[in-house]
């Protein structure tokens, strides 16, 4: 093995929240290895993926696909029932490729957030590996398809994929966990700095309007925008780009990455989702969200966030409807204290000791 240490990262195809909520763990990891190789195995987009991590490698093959989804918050159950049993009867050889891909560059140490297979992978090449995340695919296969003929021998593979872990960082808020090697550790996020001066100079606004971002991550959203209500005072970022309105642009033309951003809108409008809960909590950013009560962590996100910021769930029908009346009703909320992120080095110091424990070299001499 080269003495340089070698993480490589798996992260989950259509995790733009699990890309956002592991990049702080990497940036403190780097802070404290300058000389880290970090390998990246995803297919999130590229340029996302530069705009939160710096000095990797990509792999932009991976078996793992979370659920198929028809919107930021529908699920295709039938399409991800299929998609998980076609991935089992292709288990063994999915892990043996991942494996060989592993085996042309082998890491010192494999993170997850999420993906299975690589973590399998990285049992059979008998390289350490640890999990992170807020949720896990074996749990929320089980919540949703576990009903199903062919679920005890999906939930077999996926159980011992995470298993095989030496542990699974359950990052604060989480969904519950059936695994028996979770660690609990605390929030993580990345504090946004507050920009709104330079915002505001980018997007040529005036000293009274008000901003806010909609988001919905990664997926279309159930929202037609074309619909959504014009408030007097009020402009909005968003992440289409199909959007034609004068009160509308999309939140690039801001130039501030997306974590001050949140610090310096007014609101963010969104969906329930590890990454904009925590940011938006870490800098007391109002977040008016729509409900999502079948998803297994949403409890856990929306008391949390209520403990450290101005939260207020809602329908999409009601956003469309009577917008100027939630806004109101959201910012007469008491104010919270923000959360920290102390996830972060707490993650950070595990996964250091065992890159540490697994190289040749002593990383802090």
């Amino acid at each position: 093995m080269s003495a340089t240490p070698h993480l490589w990262l798996a992260l989950s195809p259509h995790g733009y929240g699990h890309t956002a909520m592991t990049a702080p763990v990497i940036a403190e990891i780097q802070r404290r290895i300058p000389f880290l190789r970090l390998t990246i195995q995803t297919q999130v987009d590229p340029d996302f993926l530069r705009s939160r991590y710096r000095h990797f490698s990509h792999v932009d093959q991976i078996a793992d696909f979370g659920f198929h989804m028809v919107s930021a918050t529908g699920i295709d159950l039938e399409a991800s029932a299929q998609g998980y049993l076609d991935l089992f009867n292709r288990f063994d050889a999915e892990v043996a490729d991942n494996a060989a891909r592993m085996a042309l560059d082998r890491p010192h140490l494999v993170l997850s957030n999420v993906a299975f297979i690589p973590l399998a992978a990285a049992a059979r090449l008998g390289i350490p590996a640890l999990a992170l995340s807020s949720l896990n695919w074996a749990d929320m296969y089980a919540h949703y398809l576990g009903h199903r003929p062919e679920a005890p021998r999906v939930l077999e593979k996926l159980l011992s994929a995470y298993h095989g872990a030496q542990a699974f960082l359950r990052c604060t808020p989480g969904q519950v966990m059936s695994l028996t090697n979770q660690v609990q550790i605390g929030p993580i996020a990345r504090i946004g700095q507050d920009r709104r001066a330079e915002m505001r100079r980018n997007l040529g606004l005036a000293g009274a309007d008000r901003v806010g971002l909609i988001a919905f991550g990664g997926i279309g959203h159930d929202l037609d925008l074309t619909h959504w209500p014009a408030v007097p005072g009020w402009s909005w970022l968003v992440v289409a780009d199909d959007v034609a309105r004068p009160d509308m642009v999309h939140w690039r033309r801001s130039g501030l990455h997306f974590s001050d951003l949140i610090a310096s809108v007014d609101v963010v409008v969104t969906k329930p989702g590890y990454g904009t809960f925590t940011e938006a909590a870490m800098v007391g950013t109002p977040v008016l969200y729509t409900s999502r009560p079948d998803w297994p962590e949403s409890p856990h996100l929306d008391d949390w966030l209520a403990r450290h910021t101005q939260a207020l769930a809602t329908q999409p029908d009601a956003l469309l409807g009577d917008l100027a009346g939630l806004l109101q009703k959201l910012f007469s909320l008491p104010k919270q204290r923000v959360a920290t992120p102390d996830g972060v080095a707490e993650a950070a110091e595990i996964i250091v000791a065992e890159l540490e424990r697994h190289c040749a070299i002593d990383i802090c001499s």
